[in-house]
């Protein structure tokens, strides 16, 4: 049985980000795994970190619990809108806070290489867009999958990291959103 953490970006409660978490979860459940779920909007935290690496900000009960989410998880599905070619701000403020030196990655002492402290564990990024994918990929070098992929996930040793592009939104139609809200709970049958 799969442990699997979903990690919902939308700060809106009545979003299709929000719906396409529960169709995944619903999915993931009814395939057998073990689902937890944080939504960061609802999360009580700081998002800026104040010092940069210089100093620990002490991390309040929610980073904690979710910290303990992230490290018992086998793979993780992060859920997110992009927002002018990026995640919204209090997910990377949730990203800044927890994926830090010695938590998700240690420097090498007089090296410019790291140790990867979140191996063994996969994701899945979903990602709603108002223009379509090839566009977002081409014209703008899709940043934010970049940064989640790349950047954070698979810096911190988090393989394969795959992407599903949900999209084009504001001119979906009912039947268009029920199709990806499917797709996603598919989604979540496919990786429990």
């Amino acid at each position: 049985m799969k442990n699997i953490l979903i990690i919902n970006g939308h700060p809106n409660k009545e979003s299709l980000n929000f719906a396409l978490a529960t169709a995944y979860q619903k999915g993931a459940l009814e395939s057998g795994a073990t689902v937890s779920i944080i939504h960061i909007g609802d999360l009580n935290f700081d998002p800026n970190l104040a010092y940069g690496y210089q100093k620990r900000m002490e991390l309040e009960p929610d980073l904690v619990d979710s910290l303990t989410k992230i490290r018992q998880a086998e793979h993780l599905v992060w859920v997110h809108p992009v927002w002018w070619g990026g995640m919204p701000a209090l997910m990377k403020g949730f990203i800044d806070r927890l994926f830090l030196p010695g938590i998700a990655f240690k420097y090498r002492e007089n090296s410019v290489w790291w140790d990867k402290l979140l191996t063994r564990k996969t994701a899945r990024i979903i990602t709603t867009l108002d223009q379509p994918s090839w566009y977002y990929r081409f014209m703008f070098g899709r940043p934010s999958v970049n940064q989640l992929r790349r950047s954070v996930l698979e810096f911190c040793g988090v393989k394969p990291v795959k992407v599903t592009y949900v999209g084009i939104i504001k001119k979906s139609t009912v039947e268009q959103r029920e199709k990806w809200l499917y797709q996603a709970y598919q989604l979540g049958l496919k990786h429990g």
